[in-house]
């Protein structure tokens, strides 16, 4: 059995001088040079020391009112930052970029260091303005992610790839070096058109926002898709990242991530509650154990506590706590 993964995304406040949206109820002090360098060095030397697998960082191009980070630049600066943390890149909103420029550009982050970088992959479903802006129609999204991740693969393996597709033209394009080992590409989503994109081009499924009944059922269904396409020597990473809330009990670990949620999302945290953990790290971990055992090898936490320092140290026992029941 593929062994069980975790991670930790701090998101922008981790870093220095988060937009307003993902500010938390007591904002920290804002850091710029050198002081946000050392403060970024610290954090991560602590998740390495505590055991956690490898930091999660996000990608978008314009979310919301202009908010947003270059997934892979991100991936590099924290690659080079380290020696020992895996990067983990979700969702990385491929469907934005053209297949050839982005697999150049991940087999150049995976020099930084090999075998750390997974990359989550998602369609922009979370404001379609980003998808316009990029000049793209978004009713073409799952069509041309099909496509793109089909060439990417090929592309990232060392092949000569000539296609003439619905969205992209090649002509015996071939990128070396090849990416040794294998970057994993995780295909995110809930649709039915998500799940089967996972079985038949990905190396396994990211969930968010689901029950774990669910998270069950749609990994049985990446399965499924998978051997109908002959896919039959997988090595498999599914997972589910959770947004969550760490404190002495549910309702003040459920104050500290609520106001960032709702600001990020404009929505109200009812929207969002039963899908988002909030504790001690013992019932932090109660509420995603059913994920493990439905098969859930990554585990990916947002969390927000008491200090970036709090939220890291919590990961870290919830992974212990997890690790010890598995």
């Amino acid at each position: 059995m593929t062994p069980v993964r975790f991670g930790a995304n701090l998101m922008p406040q981790g870093w220095g001088a988060p937009p307003a949206q993902l500010r938390p109820a007591q904002p920290r002090p804002t850091l710029t040079g050198p002081a946000l360098l050392g403060h970024r060095a610290r954090l991560l030397r602590r998740m390495a020391d505590a055991g956690i697998d490898h930091v999660m960082t996000g990608d978008h191009v314009m979310f919301g009112d202009g908010i947003g980070s270059d997934g892979l630049t991100d991936a590099a600066s924290l690659l080079t930052a380290t020696e020992d943390l895996g990067v983990y890149l979700a969702v990385y909103l491929m469907v934005l970029r053209h297949p050839l420029l982005v697999a150049r550009q991940i087999l150049t982050v995976t020099q930084f260091g090999p075998g750390r970088l997974s990359l989550g992959l998602g369609i922009a479903g979370d404001d379609r303005r980003e998808v316009e802006a990029c000049g793209i129609d978004p009713r073409t999204r799952g069509r041309r992610m099909d496509e793109a991740l089909g060439l990417v693969r090929r592309l990232l393996s060392g092949e000569t790839v000539s296609h003439q597709g619905e969205f992209f033209r090649l002509e015996a394009a071939r990128l070396r070096p090849a990416a040794e080992p294998p970057v994993p590409l995780v295909v995110g989503g809930r649709s039915a058109a998500a799940l089967r994109r996972a079985g038949r081009l990905g190396d396994g499924w990211l969930g968010i926002w689901a029950t774990a009944e669910r998270c069950a059922e749609s990994i049985t269904a990446v399965e499924a898709h998978a051997a109908e396409a002959g896919r039959t020597e997988v090595t498999w990473q599914h997972g589910m990242t959770f947004w969550c809330g760490f404190g002495p009990d549910r309702a003040q670990g459920r104050d500290r991530v609520a106001p960032v949620m709702e600001n990020l999302y404009r929505l109200p945290f009812a929207k969002f509650d039963r899908f988002v953990p909030c504790g001690s790290p013992a019932q932090v971990a109660e509420f995603i154990a059913p994920f493990v055992k439905a098969g859930a090898r990554t585990v990916n936490l947002i969390p927000f506590a008491d200090s970036d320092e709090a939220g890291i140290d919590a990961v870290a026992d919830v992974r212990q706590l997890l690790l010890s029941a598995f």
